[in-house]
């Protein structure tokens, strides 16, 4: 059976390098893939109508210029199509990358992680370590229930719905603009990810218990490490850099003040310089 590419044309962010690669059968991963170098993979997190664009179009452009940044839209969420039966779950969606860096014939990355991706990245060292360069990880995700992943379990889908949560991932409010919560709601009503959503919360929200993070095998991690968090994230809160802080060996820690948990797009310039000086002094960029 084939599998058509859905007409997303009106995108605001359609054309950032927008592709899609067959990954499995049934499966069309849609991803974008700009610069040169290296590569990087990044993975999203797991808000209401995310994408991979919607999380780093602020990154992208900046970090594209000294690194091969592939950014995906993970199975269950934005623009990529899956094939019936689909499983959803932190390690489906690990593999899922798996299969992204097998099909582009990559066989090692770096990591760039957002919550959701933080913790995939994580379990991505777990996983296949073969296959890794580093991490950089925002807000890493798995962490203990709080009051405001615990209203994420639960999305309202609607524009006023997906506002109040992406108010919750920032200090600034006026980040939230119309613009992107209407993407996020159109993205999230897409033909190809309404009928998962409640699908795709139920297996991150099962596996914060049934698969959280193996510390023993993380302390064994040799790969290195970059942690960002925002003080004032109120989705998981900086303790939980601290408690990676603790156990990863090759770990380094960047905290933004007056920042949230989307420290990516409150304080895109600085997290993009911060990124780049990081990748760059461990020989991972073309001015390197």
């Amino acid at each position: 059976m084939s599998t058509a590419i859905p007409d997303y044309a009106t995108d605001p962010f359609f054309g950032l390098g927008d592709e899609w690669l067959e990954t499995a059968p049934g499966e069309l991963t849609h991803y974008h893939d700009v610069g040169q170098g290296e590569p990087v993979l990044f993975l999203h997190g797991s808000g209401t109508g995310v994408t991979a664009a919607a999380n780093w179009w602020l990154n992208l452009p900046a970090l594209s210029a000294q690194v091969r940044c592939i950014a995906i839209d993970s199975i269950g969420y934005g623009q990529t199509v899956v094939a019936p039966g689909t499983e959803y779950g932190i390690r489906e969606w690990v593999r899922h990358a798996v299969r992204v860096l097998d099909a582009l014939g990559i066989e090692k990355t770096w990591i760039v992680g957002n919550s959701l991706g933080g913790w995939l990245a994580f379990q991505f060292a777990i996983d296949f370590p073969e296959r890794l360069l580093g991490i950089v990880s925002m807000g890493t995700g798995g962490a203990k229930l709080t009051k405001a992943l615990a209203g994420h379990s639960n999305p309202v889908l609607t524009e006023a719905g997906i506002r109040k949560t992406l108010e919750t991932f920032v200090v600034d409010k006026t980040l939230v603009t119309d613009e992107l919560v209407t993407l996020r709601y159109h993205s999230a009503l897409n033909d190809t990810a309404s009928d998962r959503l409640a699908e795709v919360v139920a297996a991150r929200d099962r596996d914060r218990e049934a698969l959280p993070l193996d510390f023993d095998v993380l302390s064994r991690l040799e790969v290195p490490v970059l942690l960002i968090h925002g003080v004032q994230d109120v989705v998981i809160p900086v303790s939980r850099t601290w408690e990676l802080l603790g156990v990863l060996p090759h770990a380094d820690a960047h905290i933004f003040s007056q920042c949230g948990h989307w420290s990516q797009v409150e304080r895109a310039e600085e997290f993009n310089r911060v990124v780049l000086a990081w990748l760059e002094q461990r020989g991972a960029t073309s001015s390197s």
